[in-house]
């Protein structure tokens, strides 16, 4: 009857944590190897691209016009559809960043005076 707790405790880990992760894991593997050439793509470090060129583990990207980097396949995060939302544009109730708040520039005046 000891037993049987550890044996729920190692089936309960199983279906919680290891069995979403291989999925999780395969589903990566299987949009790795879905590149192609003209596939927009988001690396796991955040940095967009377009698919130039694909290469036994290695994928080239263009990055800009004429700049391109080569990349393991392995660092592919995701592949980037058009309807995706950018993560450049600032969010409508948060201010961009060269925007300063009026307290702020009071703030320097004050000082400058000093």
């Amino acid at each position: 009857m000891s037993i049987a707790p550890l044996i729920l405790l190692v089936v309960v880990f199983y279906f919680l944590l290891i069995r979403p992760q291989r999925k999780r894991q395969q589903e990566a593997i299987q949009m790795q190897n879905s590149l192609t050439p003209g596939t927009r793509v988001m690396t796991t470090t955040g940095l967009f691209g377009t698919v130039v060129a694909v290469d036994n583990e290695d994928v080239v990207l263009e990055i800009a016009p004429n700049i391109e980097t080569r990349w393991v396949k392995a660092a592919i995060g995701r592949i980037v559809t058009p309807g995706d939302p950018v993560a450049d544009e600032p969010i409508a109730d948060e201010p961009a960043d060269g925007d300063t708040s009026a307290e702020h520039n009071d703030d320097q005046d004050s000082r400058k005076k000093s």
